[in-house]
């Protein structure tokens, strides 16, 4: 019997699902070439704009010098190098842990800490709306997979009451296409009164939230002990790649024996490393970069409220405008880059149906007369988008 790989992606054009790899020939920033047209972007997740600042690039070319490009094995062979090392114990200290565990990327780290910690005959219990490599480590782990009810404390503790074995709850410190915060003070108590652990992904505040930009549980104060997995990306804020796990001597000492995503990978180039301690200095120092990031997303809500969008309850750099209909979303997004602008259409399974949305991301690098901008065009063809519903 063949694969009918025709009808399939028939089917996803046919719903306004079709998805396509725009073409960036330019580096990262507010200003791009895409499919060789210049856009102002309000795309992507380099929210400190430090993806293409010089120090960044100056050290990962030092670290090239010195360490090469590749990192020639597996951490457990001959790849751990000393920019990893350091770049491991900067992470510790950023994020208030004991020890941080790299990754190459982010989703390699969910996959590997939660099938690391339960496996048949325990329990894993996830926001409705975690991210795709959280809701995969779940199913994969052989656990039983549960969701509850978004950002909901009692939903947890309902399905808590009938978890079985070790119970590990998932969640996202900051929900990638809603843009909102875990309550993550609650639902830490849900799961410490009922013995389970709370394993954080915090891709999206790492950098943006905390007085010295260490993510979400430096904005609530929380420990190890009321969050003792925490995962970082830093594709994002950081503006490299890669990814970490930070927690106690005894969970990374668990990951490096038995997460097989980290086991079985070669490591990351010891230059991103430098890299990305780089870009950790940058953005523990220059508090001005989140002074600035909270100015730009003030602006824009208060824009986009007077223009009459629908926004989603977010206070951070993700700020989702809520269209509904995929073929809407891919409408508005074609007529903001007519103009120069480009934002993306998220659509399902991306998001849950009927909630097709703009997700616009602001950047410390985009200035307030940019982010006008942005505004202005919206202004323009909104209400012209509803006019040819209507």
């Amino acid at each position: 019997m063949a694969f009918d790989l025709t009808a399939r992606l028939a089917e996803r054009r046919a719903a306004d699902l079709y998805r396509q790899r725009p073409l960036l020939e330019s580096p990262q920033g507010p200003h791009v070439v895409v499919d060789g047209q210049p856009l102002l972007a309000f795309c992507n997740n380099d929210y400190l704009g430090l993806a293409n600042h010089p120090e960044v690039i100056a050290a990962w070319c030092a670290g090239a010098e010195q360490w090469g490009v590749g990192g020639g094995a597996s951490h457990l062979v001959i790849g751990h190098s000393t920019p990893h090392h350091a770049l491991e114990q900067a992470l510790a200290e950023l994020t208030g842990r004991p020890r941080a565990l790299l990754f190459s990327t982010g989703y390699m780290a969910n996959l590997a800490a939660i099938t690391a910690l339960v496996g048949q005959g325990d329990s894993v219990l996830e926001d409705r709306l975690n991210h795709a490599s959280l809701l995969d480590g779940g199913r994969l782990s052989g656990a039983r997979f549960s969701r509850y009810r978004h950002n909901d404390p009692a939903s947890l503790a309902s399905r808590l009451d009938k978890a079985v074995g070790d119970a590990l709850v998932v969640t996202d410190g900051v929900f990638s296409m809603d843009g909102d915060i875990a309550d993550l003070p609650a639902l830490a108590a849900v799961a410490k009164a009922r013995g389970a652990w709370l394993m954080v992904d915090d891709a999206h505040g790492l950098g943006t939230l905390g007085a010295q930009g260490g993510g979400v549980v430096e904005q609530f104060g929380l420990g190890v002990d009321q969050v003792p997995v925490l995962i970082g990306t830093l594709g994002k804020a950081c503006g490299t790649a890669g990814a970490f796990v930070a927690g106690s001597e005894e969970l990374i000492e668990t990951l490096v024996q038995f997460a097989r995503p980290y086991i079985y990978t070669t490591s990351q180039p010891p230059a991103l490393a430098c890299a990305t301690l780089k870009s950790l200095e940058l953005l523990r120092r220059d508090t001005w970069r989140r002074e600035h990031l909270a100015a730009l997303i003030a602006q824009f809500r208060a824009g986009a409220q007077a223009i009459g969008l629908a926004l989603m309850d977010s206070q951070t750099p993700i700020q989702p405008i809520l269209i509904g209909d995929s073929a809407r979303a891919l409408e508005l997004s074609r007529r903001l880059r007519e103009r120069g602008v480009l934002v993306t259409a998220i659509r399902p399974p991306t998001v849950p149906a009927g909630s097709a949305r703009l997700r616009v991301t602001l950047s410390a690098a985009h200035s307030q007369a940019q982010v006008q901008l942005l505004l202005n065009v919206l202004a323009e063809c909104y209400p012209t988008l509803e006019t040819a519903d209507a």
